[in-house]
């Protein structure tokens, strides 16, 4: 009857769930929501809640996304407060649309990354951004099930920019900080950051003495034009909603409300 798409965030400690530990955590919410899901078919049905290109384990992200297709319209705003609710802190459901148009992974053309070296000076960072965007390819190793690949890591990256900041507030004790900003178009293979930290070690030798911080702050589609990455619930926030009235369920409250 209803599908709902939301944008969640995996932050602080809990950037280290995995992606089943995240559909673990929102299904048990789904359920003490009582939310109204559909189900597949067969033996052992399921609810249908379809994931989009999650982040890997270890990184934060404010740009994640699904949706669920529910049997009963619920109001999209009531229903994200609802099931934040019951999500635990750094696991946060922070928008909601319903869902219009066709395969919402078709939007999600690029992805906006933060990656904060610790221990390294920007200028030093900078020289090494600059050395790996004058390459023509880069040619990076990574380990998959089917054994080492081997691909072009420069080909992905749209954008790559460098500043500084003071991490003694976050990072006491660390001293000086560079942080990049990637611009990533999602390719096959995928070009993740830790990616692009290879490449840049292949280029220019930067070597971060301790694990980035990373971090995505977007992703959706590509505006070509500035090389940004934009909205992807944008179109269905632009569509035109379906009357709603009557067949509208209110049902549902967030703990702590009073009736």
């Amino acid at each position: 009857m209803q599908r709902v798409r939301l944008r969640y965030t995996k932050r602080g400690r809990l950037r280290f769930t995995s992606h089943r530990d995240f559909q673990r955590a929102f299904e048990r919410a789904l359920r003490r929501a009582e939310v109204p899901m559909a189900y597949s078919a067969g033996f052992t049905p399921h609810p249908k809640v379809s994931y989009a290109n999650a982040a890997p384990t270890g990184t934060g992200s404010e740009a994640e996304y699904l949706e669920i297709a529910l049997v009963q319209r619920r109001d999209p705003e009531q229903l994200r407060a609802l099931l934040d609710a019951y999500m635990p802190d750094g696991l946060d459901v922070v928008d909601a649309v319903e869902a219009h148009g066709s395969d919402f992974s078709d939007r999600l053309e690029a992805s906006e990354w933060e990656l904060r070296l610790a221990r390294v000076e920007p200028e030093t960072a900078r020289a090494a951004a600059e050395a790996f965007l004058a390459a023509e390819t880069v040619e990076v190793e990574r380990r998959t099930k089917k054994g080492i690949r081997t691909f072009d890591a420069r080909a992905a990256v749209l954008a790559l920019s460098v500043t500084s900041a003071d991490d003694a507030a976050d990072r006491p004790g660390e001293g000086c900080c560079a942080i990049l900003r990637l611009v990533v178009r999602h390719v096959t293979p995928a070009v993740r950051p830790d990616d692009v930290l290879s490449g840049l070690r292949a280029t220019a030798d930067l070597a971060p003495p301790v694990p980035a911080a990373v971090t995505r702050l977007a992703q959706g589609p590509l505006d070509e034009e500035n090389g940004t990455v934009t909205d992807p619930f944008a179109p269905d926030r632009d569509a035109v909603p379906e009357p709603t009235g009557a067949g509208v369920s209110s049902a549902g409250t967030v703990p702590g409300d009073t009736a």
